[in-house]
């Protein structure tokens, strides 16, 4: 997942993130390193933050865009 290049691209700490998202610095971590996966309202959420679709954050695709 994209989880930590997006965030450093806007310079914001996993905190700074989890506070905005509302869940821990840990369970970001844990997503960041691949420790633990993302369900999929938590990847909703997170292509919503960083305005680029789920697809581009799964590294499904390297178009950050949503497709219409």
């Amino acid at each position: 997942m994209r989880l930590k290049q997006l965030r450093k691209e806007k310079g914001i700490s996993q905190l700074k993130l989890a506070m905005d998202l509302n869940i821990s610095q840990n369970t970001i971590s844990r997503y960041e390193t691949g420790v633990r996966e993302a369900d999929y309202k938590t990847l909703v959420m997170l292509a919503n933050y960083f305005e680029v679709s789920v697809d581009y954050l799964l590294e499904r695709t390297d178009n950050p865009t949503f497709l219409q």
